[in-house]
């Protein structure tokens, strides 16, 4: 892992994002190969680098906004072949938009059509080979872990469901009057000083995974590994890296207190608003057919004299209440019961909300609440007051999440599916918290480019 602007990036997706651009841009020359192979080319070179050029960046950016370089994907919603496809038809019609928009970047559509054939068998291949490659021991971070007990436990699966495990626990040291959960076979018993055994082991890094955080640590050894190059990680920077969170099972006041990241205000509130104006501008610019045709499908459905938006409270940044703007997609009595969290089939949902809620149209109108600086486009989602209230008295540190301005999308709606109880709402929190604690523009780039796929895949929706 690679931290840029204070996010982790995945080293080996990276890497891979790299090689398939690279896949991208010789697949242009290759499909102008093909198409003059008997006769003489109608491009000069430079004709076919700058084509070249348009077309990996746009296929790379596809490809990265279905998600198909986010270390998090699980197998079970992989889908290589769907996602790919997907991918190149959105790279296929935004080519065609820059070609009609930009007349000096067009070429042959029989060049495309090979270039798009090329690309999408090189994805193939570099795909077939990553996976094969990327899981290789001999390329994952060994680590070693201080502590046997729950917490320690707890590090054997948090990456089992990932498609490249970015690390191997090679085992356990464990104290003398610790509760032992890890299986027996990975503990480490030896009188040797822990560096020796860091060294035997090819140990990369050491985690320290305690549940009785007053228990006298090996300083001096851990101090010994250090300097011999070893990293030494708590659990609360080995989560946020490896799955962007971070930890409440883990985190203390003092922590928050002193660790990087939190910082608020200045030079980073004008940029965020200038990027949510821009943003802003721009989704409305391309969405306000999608949303006119909304408005005449719930006026269809429920008549010319239904709202068709809905109004409704929600906290906002440092506490504040305002009013979030939606598009309706339930009866109009849904609340007549009072607040309720939506469920799965839930017999309150129009016919035309279920459309619109599956493919996030009905959250277009909070473009308005963005403008006038209510919320950010990134950000994360704003609760009712309703629910926040309780979510504040029993759920610790609930309210740093209102540091920043709620968002029509955040780190958590891309991580994590819809929440539809508290336990989900601790889960949302870890996210949310991350998002706070590194927030740039990078991030929120990178969010914005992934709600793609949140979208396309109707992911967490209801």
């Amino acid at each position: 892992m690679i931290r840029i602007f204070r996010h982790y990036i995945s080293r080996a997706y990276l890497i891979l994002l790299i090689i398939e651009f690279a896949v991208f841009f010789a697949a242009m020359f290759w499909g102008s190969d093909v198409r003059f192979l008997f006769s003489q080319s109608w491009y000069t070179e430079e004709d076919i680098t700058l084509a070249s050029s348009v077309f990996a960046f746009v296929l790379t950016l596809s490809c990265l906004g279905l998600g198909l370089y986010r270390r998090s994907l699980s197998w079970t919603d992989y889908s290589l072949l769907a996602r790919a496809s997907v991918s190149f038809i959105l790279a296929f019609f935004a080519i065609i938009t820059i070609y009609y928009l930009l007349p000096d970047t067009l070429i042959a559509r029989s060049v495309l059509v090979y270039a798009l054939m090329f690309a999408f068998l090189g994805l193939m291949i570099t795909r077939l080979l990553f996976y094969r490659l990327a899981n290789l021991e001999q390329l994952k971070r060994r680590v070693l872990v201080i502590g046997s007990g729950e917490k320690a436990q707890k590090l054997i699966s948090i990456n089992d469901a990932f498609i490249h495990k970015g690390f191997v626990i090679v085992g356990f040291i464990a104290f003398p009057d610790e509760k032992r959960l890890v299986d027996k076979n990975l503990i480490i018993s030896s009188t040797k000083h822990l560096n020796e055994i860091a060294e035997e082991l090819e140990v990369d890094e050491i985690v320290i995974a305690l549940d009785d955080k007053r228990k006298a640590m090996p300083l001096d050894d851990l101090l010994d590994c250090k300097m011999s190059g070893t990293t030494i990680m708590d659990m609360l920077g080995f989560y946020e890296r490896e799955q962007g969170l971070i930890s409440l099972d883990n985190v203390y006041p003092s922590w928050l207190v002193f660790s990087d990241g939190f910082a608020q205000g200045g030079l980073r509130e004008l940029e965020k608003r200038l990027f949510d104006i821009v943003a802003s501008v721009l989704l409305l610019l391309v969405a306000w057919p999608f949303m006119l045709i909304t408005m005449l499908a719930i006026f269809f459905e429920d008549g010319f004299g239904s709202p068709i938006f809905y109004r409704q409270t929600r906290v906002g940044e440092n506490n504040i209440n305002f009013d979030v703007l939606k598009f309706r997609s339930m009866r109009v009595d849904a609340e007549k019961n009072g607040a309720q969290w939506a469920q799965k089939k839930d017999n309150r949902v129009t016919r035309v909300g279920k459309l619109i809620r599956k493919c996030r149209i009905d959250e277009l109108p909070q473009i308005f609440n963005v403008l006038t600086g209510e919320m950010s486009f990134v950000g994360p989602r704003p609760e009712r007051p309703e629910f926040v209230h309780g979510f504040e008295q029993r759920i610790p540190y609930y309210r740093e999440r209102h540091r920043v301005k709620p968002g029509i999308t955040g780190w958590a709606q891309l991580c994590y599916p819809y929440g539809a109880n508290e336990y989900d709402t601790i889960q949302k929190l870890q996210y949310d918290l991350y998002y706070v604690k590194n927030y740039s523009l990078f991030l929120d780039f990178s969010i914005m480019l992934s709600t793609v796929e949140v979208v396309l895949w109707g992911k967490g929706a209801r």
